[in-house]
């Protein structure tokens, strides 16, 4: 599976940032939202844009830095939760789904915040080495 954004493997640190601080291309946002199968509304509210600034960002070509981050770090997330469940499918499902170890929200929900979405890595972890939660 190819991701959309930054092969992590092929770039430092400083040139992820800026990939990020250049803005990501609109491509990223329609990549992510297939991957997750959520309508724009729906991704638009995960990276706390509004529907009207989505289109602005359409006739643009280009998300903000903020913007870009906030996709880049749902697409962190997609990634992990693939390496995780070993799947697009069960991945996308959980990251969906209300979570007991996130106190009964979606990941995606709780992911929000750059904090909400270092718990959801966390828990991804725990997962990860059959840690119950």
């Amino acid at each position: 599976m190819t991701f959309p954004l930054i092969q992590e493997s092929e770039l430092s640190i400083p040139e992820v940032i800026k990939v990020i601080e250049k803005g990501l291309p609109v491509s990223v946002f329609a990549k992510i939202r297939n991957d997750l199968g959520l309508p724009d509304k729906e991704l638009a509210s995960v990276i706390r844009i509004p529907k009207s600034t989505l289109a602005v960002r359409k006739k643009k070509g280009r998300f903000s830095f903020e913007e870009s981050e906030r996709l880049y770090r749902v697409q962190r997330l997609f990634k992990k939760a693939v390496d995780v469940f070993g799947d697009i499918e069960p991945a996308r499902k959980w990251l969906k789904e209300k979570a007991y170890g996130l106190g009964d929200i979606s990941p995606l929900e709780f992911a929000k915040t750059e904090i909400g979405a270092r718990e959801v890595e966390n828990l991804l972890g725990r997962i990860e080495h059959g840690v119950f939660s």
